[in-house]
């Protein structure tokens, strides 16, 4: 306001109070830092501590000497100084405090797996109950499209189960009488009597959540590079500015010189550019991640993302595209047998239905209504339409219908061995053909997996699939090594495993990555991903991309080389700063630097910083 203009004590009160209302706000830092000077282990807060309050302490000085008519002492006054070091070390704190909540919100994500009711089976009724009360003995009824309570042994029915949160395989799994089920996984297409095998605190699923407690428990903050120089700089400085102080006056005899040299080397030494140079960094760097669909959570992502040297690899939906697609149809005429085996997939839940269907949809076939399709257990499937006795599903049932594939059969194996899916049809016992069914490679992975290599970063790949589908799906990434039929509790071991020696990046999409993820010293998540995944992830890929897994590396080396030079720059100012503040060249007879050009020298330094920071918007994927 104009009031302000030229009423200099009213401007300074002004910042003196909105500076106070800061630090108050911020009051944790100043009780942290104090307290580690107290306790001999000064850290940033103690740095930010006393630099903020000396620079505020000498503000509040100058400010009664222009009320007493010292206008000169203007020039003086640092409470916009001490203000913005406070709010910005408060941003790094911010970016802390987000990546601690992610451990609530991977447990809680993991919760949500299981359903809080069970449909008890007993004295020939059903009847709804918490699924708390389920005991280990009890009868279970698990309808299509239900989540399966608890884990068990099924005892009535056959169904197919999605049990992708387990394995990470996209492909449903069929379970007969005396099979195992596990709590969490999903039916798809079959009544089920089940019968409970184990206590809900001893299930898979509340194994899984205890060891993603436990890893994310380990996992311990990395100190900050500035936490680590502090331990030494803040007692530097502080001798430097006491020892100087009192040698002037000792050859002075003026306690207002050896006042204006202590205060000028804390004013000088103010961590502004210290304290500016690790969030402005990051918050530069995280923008510009997000620019390019990389959600970093916290600035100790941004910091080991870096250091990574072995990167291990989901494969369901991380490197592949995560649901089934026809790649091939072997037949005389293949858009009429598309046609026939469109006809009996209709309506049916298997992954494999969906991507029979999905190709009609791409060829434009409008499919025939049908009343009723025959399922076969372990076969396949048979119904009659438009005249036409028709097949569908493995050789068994080609065998059995009548249908002669022998000429196929070699063609048929290959493709089986190479671990696609392969399906036959049959029409009126006659043999018409072979779908080859697989999840398929993401378009752009085998490049991204020679960017990492060329990068010197090992690509493994870990999976719950089978052998023969891993290796297949791994010869075409380009990937060397494959550990398959891993389980959700068995990853974290694998990571820990290569954290004897590497530092690992763990790449996953699925509830059964979660331990994984939060083990490894970077989790990086697909963002269309599960809820799980996503919590439990350090770093999160909004593109899908593992092209970006390479970025995301890249650009957090890039920080932290941009981290390290304004911590460079920062002390090799002070290095030079804080001795003319001290009088060293007063002494021989030079000038004694005043906290009027102390305060402009630090507030360089901070531009300085800033500057450099910024130079991070240019950084190319």
């Amino acid at each position: 306001p104009a009031c302000f203009a030229d009423n200099h004590v009213a401007m300074g009160l002004l910042q003196l109070i909105l500076t106070a209302i800061v630090m108050v706000i911020n009051q944790k830092f100043f009780i942290s830092g104090f307290k580690g000077l107290i306790h001999r282990a000064p850290n940033m807060d103690t740095l930010v501590s006393i630099g903020t309050l000396s620079a505020y302490l000498y503000s509040i000085y100058s400010l009664t000497q222009i009320a007493a008519g010292n206008l000169h002492a203007v020039h003086a006054l640092y409470f916009e100084g001490a203000g913005v070091v406070v709010a910005l070390v408060r941003f790094g704190k911010h970016l802390e405090a987000v990546s601690k909540k992610k451990s609530m919100g991977a447990i809680s994500a993991l919760l949500q797996l299981r359903p809080d009711t069970a449909v008890l089976y007993k004295d020939g009724r059903e009847m709804t109950i918490r699924v708390e009360e389920v005991t280990v003995g009890d009868l279970l009824v698990v309808r299509p499209g239900d989540h399966i309570p608890i884990d068990a042994v099924v005892v009535e029915g056959s169904a197919n189960v999605d049990e992708s949160m387990l394995s990470g395989e996209s492909m449903p799994v069929k379970k007969r009488a005396g099979e195992e089920v596990i709590g969490g996984t999903i039916d798809l297409d079959g009544r089920l009597l089940i019968r409970c095998t184990k206590e809900m605190a001893d299930t898979t699923l509340s194994h899984i959540i205890s060891l993603v407690e436990e890893a994310q428990g380990k996992k311990a903050p990395i100190a900050r590079i500035a936490d680590r120089i502090s331990l030494v700089f803040v007692p530097t400085v502080m001798a430097i500015a006491v020892v100087a102080g009192i040698l002037w006056y000792i050859a002075r005899g003026d306690i207002a010189l050896s006042i204006q040299i202590f205060v000028s080397v804390l004013v000088i030494a103010c961590p502004c550019a210290l304290g500016l140079a690790t969030p402005t960094a990051i918050m530069v760097g995280s923008g510009k991640a997000a620019q390019l669909g990389i959600f970093m959570k916290s600035g100790e992502a941004l910091e080991n993302a870096g250091e990574i040297d072995t990167i291990l690899l989901d494969k369901t939906g991380t490197l592949t595209v995560g649901k089934p697609v026809v790649l091939s149809i072997v037949s005389d005429d293949p858009k009429k047998a598309l046609y026939h085996a469109g006809t009996l997939e209709q309506g049916s839940k298997h992954p494999l239905a969906h991507a029979i269907l999905e190709k009609c949809r791409q060829e434009g076939l409008q499919l025939p209504a049908i009343e009723h399709v025959e399922t076969l257990s372990g076969l396949g499937l048979r119904a009659d339409s438009e005249g036409h006795s028709i097949v569908l599903g493995n050789q068994e049932l080609m065998k059995q219908s009548g249908c002669d594939i022998r000429s196929a059969l070699p063609e048929m194996e290959a493709a089986a061995r190479q671990g696609y899916s392969v399906i036959a049809l049959g029409v009126d016992q006659q043999f018409c053909g072979f779908f080859v069914i697989a999840d398929q490679l993401k378009s752009d992975t085998a490049q991204a997996i020679a960017q990492l290599k060329d990068m010197g970063i090992t690509p493994v790949m870990v999976t719950g699939d089978h052998p023969l589908s891993a290796h297949a799906i791994a010869r075409q990434a380009g990937i060397d090594e494959v550990i398959a039929k891993v389980l959700p509790q068995e990853k974290g071991e694998v990571v820990k495993r290569f954290q004897n020696e590497h530092k690992v990046a763990m790449v996953g999409d699925g509830i059964n990555d979660a331990v994984a993820l939060t083990q490894a010293d970077v989790g990086i998540a697909i963002g269309s991903g599960s809820d799980v995944a996503v919590e439990s992830a350090d770093i999160i890929l909004m593109k899908e991309s593992i092209a970006d897994v390479a970025t995301a590396i890249r650009l957090s080396k890039a920080v932290i080389r941009n981290i390290h030079q304004n911590l460079f720059w920062a002390f090799f100012y002070n290095s030079i700063g804080i001795p003319i503040a001290a009088g060293v060249l007063y002494a021989f007879g030079g000038p004694l630097l005043s906290p009027v050009f102390a305060g402009a020298a630090m507030a360089f330094s901070s531009v300085c910083v800033v500057t450099n920071a910024l130079r991070l918007r240019r950084f190319k994927a």
